[in-house]
């Protein structure tokens, strides 16, 4: 029987996995074709100019994110697996993390292809980036009212 009780810091890491999750939503400008990145943000604004960015009004930055998570991310190799759901639809990225990674941004979350590192930082040699993401999603994402999870688990 599981304890309801338990901080979250319990609930997140079960089994060698631990788990987060961050809230966002959409805006008339998410475009979604940047080739190599994928990005969310706290902000609340958005220009053309964003366009790897899938969400805004986050309600989590990499600083933000449970200890569990952020010691793991930190591990070289690690593998991370990345769902970002709006509505009915899913979508799925896998990648790396390293002892380099920072996770100390207080307004974005960041997703790559490539192993470059910065503040923003989430997950490196990832295999999708925001171009991949269905144009159904992006669609529904144009609409400031939709809500977006972006679900992070790491082992």
């Amino acid at each position: 029987m599981f304890n309801l009780n338990l901080p979250s810091i319990f609930i997140s890491y079960y089994n060698n996995l631990a788990q987060d999750e961050v809230i966002f939503y959409g805006h008339e400008n998410v475009r979604c074709l940047h080739p190599r990145t994928i990005e969310i943000t706290k902000d609340a604004n958005l220009t053309l100019r964003g366009d790897c960015i899938v969400g805004i009004k986050a309600n989590k930055s990499c600083s933000d994110l449970s200890l569990i998570l952020r010691r793991l991310l930190k591990t070289d190799n690690s593998v991370v697996n990345i769902e970002i759901m709006v509505g009915k639809t899913l979508f799925q990225i896998s990648g790396r993390g390293s002892r380099g990674l920072l996770l100390i941004n207080t307004h974005d979350i960041v997703i790559r292809k490539s192993n470059f590192i910065c503040p923003r930082t989430l997950s490196i040699n990832c295999d999708k980036a925001s171009s991949d993401i269905p144009r159904e999603m992006i669609f529904s994402l144009q609409n400031p009212e939709t809500m977006g999870i972006l679900r992070i688990t790491v082992e």
